[in-house]
């Protein structure tokens, strides 16, 4: 492995970490869209930092772009609070308008400057080792190392320090408000920080990398955990894993570095999206299904609790007054009798002493609508291992 590659691993990595902190807190906030309005609108910035100083390594273009994210987040906060249009259309308003801006002020003042739209929007880590820093004739490393260093370095320091007002405020805005936090003040502070991650990736991994690492690795660990600190932990791992992993992709496959590491993270992502022991899409079909067992079964037991008749309690008469088909009146038949709550003599159906408290328990669960009550019987009769 050469020190190019081991470069690109490590940018990447960084990338990703930094990234993951604010991505972590936008996917909660329900924000998530707001990182690609930002990635796209910051072009203005950067051209106008640009055409001030003339240098593209210059510092003044991270301040310019950065409070060029700013005023996205401003403008489409200003349009929503009007009641007229949500945030998603008033985000689909501002950055278009934005982006296309900057791209005018490259077509008409910056054609012979390489600040072209394919640098901005796909970015190339393959060529960010050779953007060296040199002090004094010593090579230090990749510049963009150096500046994505720098950001994540002042990302966990604030993240350290108002951790908990960040905590709350995602949470419950009223209750930060009631302990004396200004949730306006951590917002737009997240979205400074949000902003300057993204202008420093930039230059490295492009805007496409940069929404794709704030967001999916989030994404993926929201689905895994509810717990604040465990997300954040997650969110850093699956970016890093996708960063490490999808640059062997694009090496074995010959193919771009970013859409490697984009395509993993989206992989990543499905896995999880179905796996997942709660949250994942056959766990909630699978819960799903068992929940309409249940409901079937308590439909069942209280049918025979409320008619002592024989002909309305044969087992032949479920089909036609509870309109059940075959398989599922066996079913469930065959759950209460696996859980000893009905005994069958001659084909007529009768409660056990068992069916009738578990019943009996239902309905004072339907009466009084209290969670406790579903919760002790299904811990009293294991209805989820029918």
């Amino acid at each position: 492995m050469t020190s190019a590659q081991l470069e690109i691993q490590l940018i990447a990595s960084i990338v990703a970490i930094a990234c993951a902190i604010p991505g972590t807190f936008l996917v909660l906030r329900k924000m998530a869209l707001i990182s690609d309005a930002i990635s796209h609108s910051i072009l203005p910035g950067l051209v106008i930092g640009f055409f001030i100083t003339h240098d593209l390594s210059s510092p003044l273009l991270i301040v310019l772009a950065a409070l060029s994210g700013l005023v996205t987040v401003i403008l489409v906060e200003f349009i929503q609070k009007t009641g007229l249009v949500k945030e998603d259309t008033a985000i689909g308003l501002v950055f278009p308008a934005l982006f296309s801006i900057g791209i005018i002020l490259i077509a008409k003042n910056a054609n012979d400057v390489h600040l072209d739209v394919d640098a901005v929007l796909l970015g190339e880590l393959a060529f960010a080792p050779f953007d060296r820093l040199l002090v004094n004739g010593a090579d230090l490393g990749p510049k963009s190392l150096w500046i994505i260093g720098s950001i994540l370095a002042i990302t966990v320091t604030l993240l350290m320090a108002f951790f908990k007002e960040l905590k709350v405020s995602t949470f419950d805005a009223g209750l930060a408000t009631a302990l004396g936090f200004s949730p306006a003040v951590l917002h737009y502070g997240l979205m400074s920080v949000a902003s300057v991650t993204t202008v420093g990736a930039f230059d490295a991994v492009g805007a496409i990398l940069v929404v794709a690492l704030m967001i999916a690795p989030a994404a993926t660990a929201y689905l895994l955990t509810n717990d604040l600190k465990k997300m954040l932990v997650l969110s850093i791992g699956f970016g890093v894993l996708s960063a490490i992993s999808g640059y062997w992709l694009a090496h074995w496959l010959d193919a771009s570095i970013s859409g490697s590491m984009t395509s993993i993270l989206g992989v990543l992502f499905l896995l999880v999206y179905l796996f997942a022991p709660s949250r994942g899409l056959l766990s909630v079909l699978y819960r799903n299904k068992q929940q309409r067992i249940e409901v079937s079964l308590l439909t069942f037991l209280l049918h025979l609790n409320n008619h002592s008749e024989e002909e309305e309690r044969h087992i032949n008469h479920l089909n036609e007054h509870i309109n059940w088909q075959k398989v599922r009146s066996k079913s469930v038949v065959d759950l209460a009798l696996k859980n000893n709550m009905i005994t069958i003599d001659n084909n007529v159906i009768s409660l056990t002493d068992k069916g009738t408290s578990f019943t009996n328990k239902a309905i004072d669960y339907i009466i009084t609508n209290d969670d406790t009550e579903i919760e002790s019987m299904k811990e009293d009769f294991f209805l989820f291992r029918g």
